[in-house]
């Protein structure tokens, strides 16, 4: 890949604006389960639900770096459609009922109008819970929907016609966020 510093540490490769590298995203990620655990200092366990498939990916990292600074951490995917999040079933993995009372915290890869997190929640509106928080790497903030990130690797305002990638997982041999 092509690639070459501009202007703020922005790297242009093959058109697309690099806002994230992996280093810059471990560093992220590392401040977020810092700050996840000093805003939930009371809480015996956290419960991540991740967003599959990225929002996932996301989740079992901040799992393992909250883990290492000794908190006990639960990891649960959430499938949902993101193009059209009514056209299927919101499925939550595993037993609803054993994250009752708990602190959770829904995590996803990227953040613009709010409209997939809405719904993802839903799926927890019959389950009493002690707090839910909500974490993504990178927040767009073009709210549609009344939800507003508590935990944020990195902030930027877009264009609507701008769009933002994330690519993280089994499959991705170095993540990486960008916008196109």
């Amino acid at each position: 890949m092509d690639c070459f510093n501009s202007v703020n540490s922005v790297y242009l490769c093959n058109m697309k604006k690099i806002i994230l590298d992996a280093s810059a995203m471990e560093l992220r990620l590392n401040r977020m389960a810092t700050q996840m655990l000093e805003q939930n200092v009371e809480a015996e366990k956290i419960v991540l639900i991740g967003l599959h498939d990225r929002g996932y990916f996301i989740a079992e990292g901040l799992k393992a770096k909250m883990e290492k600074l000794g908190a006990q951490v639960q990891l649960l995917g959430l499938h949902i459609d993101k193009t059209d999040a009514l056209a299927h079933p919101i499925v939550l993995d595993g037993d609803a009922t054993a994250i009752a009372n708990q602190t959770i915290i829904m995590v996803d890869d990227v953040a613009s109008s709010g409209k997939t997190m809405f719904y993802a929640m839903q799926t927890l509106v019959n389950i009493p819970i002690k707090k839910l928080q909500v974490a993504v790497l990178v927040d767009r903030q073009h709210k549609a929907f009344p939800i507003a990130p508590d935990f944020v690797g990195f902030s930027l305002s877009t264009t609507l016609q701008e769009h933002i990638y994330v690519e993280i997982g089994a499959s991705v041999t170095e993540p990486v966020a960008y916008i196109v």
